[in-house]
């Protein structure tokens, strides 16, 4: 792909708004494209990618067959809202305002006004485009006269009444590219427990409430604000049939020559972990082995919908998790019956380790990329943004998609070695990890999330101030090398500078983050309190 010269960004702004709504009668094939973003679930849920793992996923399997399965694929970040926004942007989040942790249900928009999303530029091209699932990237809610919500943190508990839920909400996803909306404003354990149709709620929430996080275990969800009809086990149900709904309002459409672009991140297998009746011990391990098999059966439901309208073979089906598995899965009651959701990767969802970022990550696309493959490219998730526009043979200005790859030659079967240079890591606290080949280079001295060795705690005090692991001879990050190659840890710190410096880390003009960025912290737990840390998600 091509990026664009910044003197003639005008001239082909004008030429895109021309072809939004009469596509060029010899522009490239345009494939519909499906992506599911499936919440917290771990690389080693996935059965084609973990064969001794104890869950079926017959629905994902079924992608990886018809298609390509990555083994090397990674999330921006190892917590959910600075993956989505990498996702939409093609840009990794620590260059925006968040450096840390999660958004909350009431938080602002996050992505900045003017920054050109993957629906934008895919609407830009003729695409339909629709987000339904959960959000997480903030949305500006009208708040009370003289309240506030938190920006960039979950919002406490006083801050839950701090909106006006019968007004509008500005500066959501109808306002970054989506022509349509509908699913939740954040997590499924955060306020407020109500869905939102494109830029209002379907129901006032008049009451409070919470869930049960996981049956038969301790905790609940944050309490606040539901719509009267409004039950968490009904979430997953919900947006599975506004997908297949969407699917078919489409297809002709699409059959007619204007693609689609469904961007489905689900709430599951995510806490609070509610599988329904029809699932509740299929697994035979817990909620959370059930969970996944529902979430399963969403994504056949999802490639059912595709075939029944005669879609599949013209449409990209993407399947992904936005971080590893939440150690709220019961990792030791899982263990026991062998199973093991980060499968052999140290540490979990929030960590810097592999555990916390490695994802499942597979793709299928029939006449283009081939059945049963498997790539073992490292990429990122911030690659979709090039990829795109890579697949249109169209190129992207330079201040859009800074950190975005085209994966399309892995996907043909005609990609270089390396396509990437490095992708660039990040945990819960804030902590940086750079990875180049077989070499990772972590710039903390523990875990930067909820694993051993935690941030600030006396485990972690002594410890190298970095660490280096080489993947290629010790996939488990055990054994840290950074006194044996300094060179290598010093080659790796000037990478990743350079990557701060350049605002970005594919070729073309330098860019400016969005707020100054520091890649190193004071040992500690940040500005990551015990009880965000506990349930961020």
């Amino acid at each position: 792909m091509y990026r664009i010269v910044p003197a003639l960004i005008p001239f082909i702004l004008v030429l895109a708004v021309a072809s939004d709504s009469a596509p060029a009668a010899d522009s490239p094939a345009r494939p519909n494209l499906v992506y599911i973003l499936c919440d917290d679930l771990g690389y080693g849920d996935v059965k084609c990618l973990n064969p001794e793992g104890k869950i079926p996923t017959p629905n994902m399997d079924r992608i990886a067959a018809a298609g390509m399965t990555f083994t090397d694929a990674h999330s921006g970040s190892s917590v959910c809202s600075p993956t989505r926004y990498g996702v939409l942007t093609g840009r990794y989040s620590w260059r925006s305002r968040l450096k840390h942790g999660v958004l909350g249900g009431l938080s602002p928009r996050l992505i900045e006004p003017d920054r050109m999303t993957v629906a934008a530029f895919l609407r830009q091209h003729g695409y339909h485009t629709a987000a339904i699932g959960k959000w997480h990237l903030g949305m500006d809610w009208v708040k009370l006269t003289g309240r506030d919500v938190a920006e960039l943190n979950i919002e406490s508990a006083e801050q839950v009444r701090n909106v006006d839920f019968s007004k509008p909400i500005a500066n959501g996803p109808n306002s970054v590219g989506f022509d349509y909306y509908f699913g939740i404003s954040a997590s499924l354990d955060m306020v407020p427990y109500t869905f939102i149709e494109n830029d209002r709620v379907t129901a006032l929430p008049t009451e409070d409430a919470d869930f049960e996080m996981m049956p038969g275990k301790p905790g609940r969800t944050r309490r606040g604000p539901r719509a009267p009809e409004f039950d968490a086990i009904d979430v997953l149900p919900r947006l599975t049939e506004k997908a297949v709904e969407y699917i078919g309002q489409r297809a002709a459409d699409a059959k007619a020559g204007r693609p689609f672009f469904l961007y489905l991140p689900l709430n599951a297998p995510h806490t609070p972990t509610l599988p329904t009746p029809q699932w509740q011990g299929k697994s035979g391990l817990n909620a959370y082995g059930d969970f996944v098999m529902q979430t399963d059966a969403t994504v056949g439901r999802v490639l059912d919908a595709l075939d029944q309208h005669g879609l599949t073979d013209t449409t990209l089906v993407v399947f992904t998790s936005d971080n590893g598995c939440s150690p709220q899965a019961d990792f030791a009651a899982l263990a026991e019956k062998g199973h093991h959701p980060s499968y052999h990767f140290r540490g979990h969802k929030a960590d810097i380790f592999d555990g916390g970022h490695r994802i499942p990550f597979l793709v299928r696309w029939p006449g283009k990329v081939q059945a049963g493959t498997k790539c073992e490219q490292l990429i990122c998730l911030t690659d979709l943004l090039a990829t795109c526009a890579d697949i249109l043979d169209a190129s992207l200005p330079d201040d859009a998609g800074e950190d975005s790859v085209s994966i399309l030659p892995a996907l043909l079967g005609t990609a270089p070695s390396p396509l990437r240079e490095a992708v660039v890591h990040h945990s819960i606290n804030g902590s940086f990890a750079i990875r180049q080949g077989p070499w990772k280079l972590e710039l903390c001295s523990g875990s930067g999330g909820w694993s051993a060795p935690r941030p600030g705690s006396p485990a972690e005090r002594g410890l190298p101030p970095v660490q280096l692991y080489n993947l290629e001879t010790d996939v488990g990050e055990t054994a840290n090398v950074q006194d044996q190659h300094p060179e290598i840890v010093q080659r790796l710190t000037a990478l990743l500078e350079k990557y701060v410096a350049e605002g970005r880390s594919t070729p073309g003009a330098k860019q400016a983050n969005t707020t100054p960025v520091e890649i190193r912290k004071a040992s500690g737990p940040g500005k990551v309190k015990p009880k965000a840390r506990s349930k961020a998600k």
